[in-house]
């Protein structure tokens, strides 16, 4: 199979293409259409190897494709904006934190595509994914990894896959996203006892008063070009589009299969609304009962 490389254009090469064709798009091209060389659809639209001959699975299938997209999209994202925060370009960690908090909004959105399957449509296919579990995503564990919500119990179920859990411990093993931001506010000067900002960052972080303390006291200013009071608003817009997709994900369980067991050997909802009790970035929430 021949590989084909992206050849880039500039303003007046597309001008002078567009005039030879009289305003008309290229319908020619001597080494590979540019696009599928880009994108790579031809690869992406043959990844949909359904299992069973029911059509709804199709629907099931791709949404969950779409969504392991998503979620390494938004990892993508948070790990550009740690780089920035690190280097204490906190309006620079800005950009990415919104791009991220919109590719959950296309997370959430993806949703959709399952409201029409009831508990019959999802037993038709069902038995066949026999323990696939979305609890098995490693793209969605890093992403969990990234916004604070960590348990190095979870890495279990890739230990056979070495490449695989060697990332994933690399990503349990390096600080969170709120372990960033703590540090940038300790490097801003807000008083971050030194214990917490070496704790163990393979454990979960919880809420503490002095990180709350300084997220008051950033909340009580709120002015003009305050531009820790903009990290802020941008981490909750993030964290409240997380929040979303977890209830979103627990509506689309109870929809369709109740309080059934989970394929993968959870509890299933009921294991949903205790996962929904751990707060990403706790302290961004408590901080707004003193303001």
């Amino acid at each position: 199979m021949v590989e084909h490389e992206v050849v880039e254009s500039t303003n007046s090469t597309r001008a002078a293409r567009a005039a030879a064709n009289g305003g008309n798009p290229t319908l020619e091209f001597s080494d590979g259409l540019p696009y599928d060389v880009y994108v790579h659809a031809e690869t992406l639209h043959s990844l949909q190897q359904t299992i069973s001959k029911d059509p709804g699975e199709m629907s099931f299938l791709m949404v969950s494709q779409i969504m392991e997209l998503y979620f390494g999209l938004t990892s993508f994202e948070l790990r550009e904006a740690q780089r920035l925060l690190r280097e204490d370009d906190v309006w620079g960690a800005l950009a990415p934190l919104k791009r991220a908090a919109l590719d959950i909004q296309g997370l959430n959105a993806a949703w959709r595509g399952l409201d029409w399957m009831t508990p019959a449509d999802f037993n038709r296919f069902r038995d066949q994914l026999g323990e696939a579990s979305g609890f098995q995503s490693a793209m969605y564990r890093h992403l969990e990894f990234l916004l604070g919500l960590r348990s190095a119990t979870l890495l279990r179920p890739f230990h056979r896959q070495p490449e695989v859990y060697a990332a994933l411990q690399e990503t349990l093993r390096a600080p969170s996203l709120w372990d960033d931001v703590i540090a940038t506010l300790a490097r801003q000067g807000f008083d971050i006892p030194r214990d917490l900002l070496d704790r163990d960052v393979t454990v979960e972080h919880e809420g503490h008063p002095a990180v709350e303390a300084a997220w008051v006291e950033i909340y009580r200013e709120n002015t003009p070009g305050n531009h820790l009071w903009s990290l802020g608003e941008a981490l909750t817009e993030l964290a409240d589009g997380f929040s979303d997709w977890r209830w979103q994900h627990l509506k689309a369980v109870q929809r369709t299969m109740g309080e059934k067991s989970g394929s993968g050997g959870s509890a299933g909802a009921n294991w949903l609304r205790r996962s929904m009790a751990r707060v990403v970035f706790p302290e961004i929430w408590s901080a707004r009962t003193l303001v």
